[in-house]
């Protein structure tokens, strides 16, 4: 592993898979989102936004009933 940036509070590691490891001072591997944060920081990662959810087609077809049975009447 190589050294990428090193303050008083962590290192920031390059594995040879390409990842990156956060440790902090203690010499304890910092983890989630703590380390999603520290890697944002030094501009070594991007986070994707979510895709929007679409509805199933089920409830459409559901929605699309209701409405039908409602002109009917």
């Amino acid at each position: 592993m190589k050294v990428i940036a090193k303050t008083d509070e962590y290192t920031i590691f390059q594995k040879r898979s390409g990842r990156y490891g956060v440790r902090s001072a203690d010499r304890q591997w910092i983890n989630a989102d703590d380390k999603v944060r520290i890697l944002l920081e030094h501009k070594l990662i991007e986070v994707a936004e979510p895709k929007p959810a679409e509805p199933e087609p089920a409830e459409e077809a559901a929605e699309e009933g209701g409405e039908e049975a409602a002109a009917e009447e």
